[in-house]
C-alpha cells in the first residue's frame, strides 16, 4: 500500500467509519500529531478521544483529499471534510491541511491545521464573521 493510500485509509477507517480499534494500523506507537487541536499535541490514545468528541456534535462526515503532494517519506495534503450539525442537520464544511512523514507504511510524524473558527461558526459556538470581526479590533461579546 502507498503512502498515499495509507493517509487516505486513515481518514476513511478512523474519521469517517469511526473503527478507533485501527488507529495502530495508520500511526505508529510513539507518533505524535501536532496542530490537530492547536497548542496541544496528540498521541495514538488522544485521537480516540477527539474522534469520539468530533463525531458526537456532527452528523456522518466525508473526508476529501484533492490535492497531495509526495516528497519522499513526506506527504502534504489539502483536507476537506462535509459534514452536517447533529443539532440542526445544517452542512458543515471545514478545510485543513496536514504533512505526514512515513516509516514502514505507518505514519511517524503528522502537522495540522484546520479552520477552527469557520468550523465553530458553523457550528453556532461563535459569532458569523467572528475573523473579519476580530480583524477591525472589535472584540466579541459572548451571550450567556
Amino acid at each position: 500500500m502507498s503512502n498515499i493510500d495509507v493517509l487516505r485509509n486513515w481518514y476513511t477507517e478512523v474519521w469517517e467509519k469511526g473503527n478507533l480499534d485501527v488507529i495502530g494500523d495508520y500511526f505508529a506507537p510513539d507518533t505524535i500529531a501536532n496542530g490537530v487541536v492547536p497548542e496541544m499535541q496528540m498521541g495514538t490514545d488522544d485521537f480516540r478521544d477527539l474522534v469520539m468528541a468530533f463525531q458526537a456534535h456532527v452528523g456522518k462526515f466525508k473526508v476529501f483529499l484533492p490535492k497531495i503532494v509526495e516528497d519522499g517519506d513526506w506527504l502534504s495534503a489539502i483536507v476537506i471534510v462535509r459534514t452536517t450539525r447533529a443539532d440542526t442537520g445544517a452542512p458543515i464544511e471545514v478545510t485543513g491541511q496536514v504533512m505526514t512523514r512515513f516509516e514502514n507504511g505507518k505514519i511517524v510524524e503528522a502537522y495540522n491545521h484546520f479552520d477552527y473558527i469557520s468550523l465553530l461558526e458553523q457550528m453556532g459556538m461563535l459569532p458569523t464573521d467572528t475573523m473579519p470581526i476580530c480583524m477591525t479590533g472589535q472584540r466579541l461579546d459572548w451571550q450567556q
